[in-house]
């Protein structure tokens, strides 16, 4: 058996890489598709770590939805977030606190395991309105994956918008996830401040 050229290997892994996005590309709409068929009221409250206000706004936003668990995913050791929760008036029992998390990517691959295991497939998501897109971007892959839909709530905030090149980039880290379990390196602490985590 002849061994593969280089340039013909390179094609190859290039054919496959397209043929595989693709394949994600169709396949995930159709398990979003599905997941809202099924749960088409959200499930579940998910909070990106990332400062008291977005913790602040989410116990309030919780009041109003008194049947659903929050899960807050943040990377730092934040005390206050359970203080936050308990001033406002939410019981203990509703409140998960996750600190799995090291950047955003990690906010969804870290739990989206656990919410399989309890069949929720339909969440609100809430972060700063500058991170949402690209917390709806990797949600979208993640999450969809494994047939969980996201409902946008955004926290208003004076931060501008992030780039399309730190959105793209966590697209391609979550589809890397997809393909291999592995998120990639983690960007580092200044790179990724606006999550906390």
């Amino acid at each position: 058996m002849k061994p593969i050229k280089p340039k013909r290997r390179t094609k190859t892994i290039a054919i496959i890489s397209i043929i595989f996005l693709l394949l994600i590309s169709s396949i995930i709409p159709i398990k979003l598709a599905i997941a809202y068929a099924q749960a088409p009221q959200p499930q579940a409250i998910l909070i990106l770590g990332g400062g008291r206000g977005r913790e602040e706004f989410a116990a309030k936003f919780a009041k109003n939805y008194p049947n659903l668990d929050l899960w807050l995913s943040s990377g730092i050791d934040d005390e206050d977030a359970e203080v936050v929760f308990q001033k406002a008036g939410i019981p203990e029992e509703r409140v998960h606190l996750d600190r799995r998390a090291t950047d955003t990517v990690t906010n969804f691959t870290t739990l989206v395991d656990d919410f399989n295991n309890l069949k929720i497939q339909h969440t609100y998501l809430i972060t700063g309105d500058f991170h949402m897109p690209r917390a709806r971007a990797i949600a979208a892959f993640v999450f969809g994956s494994r047939s969980i839909f996201t409902t946008p709530i955004t926290v208003p905030t004076k931060n501008p918008r992030e780039s399309w090149l730190r959105i793209l980039r966590d697209c391609g880290r979550s589809i890397l996830w997809i393909a291999t379990g592995q998120t990639g390196a983690a960007p580092s602490p200044e790179e990724d401040e606006d999550t906390g985590s």
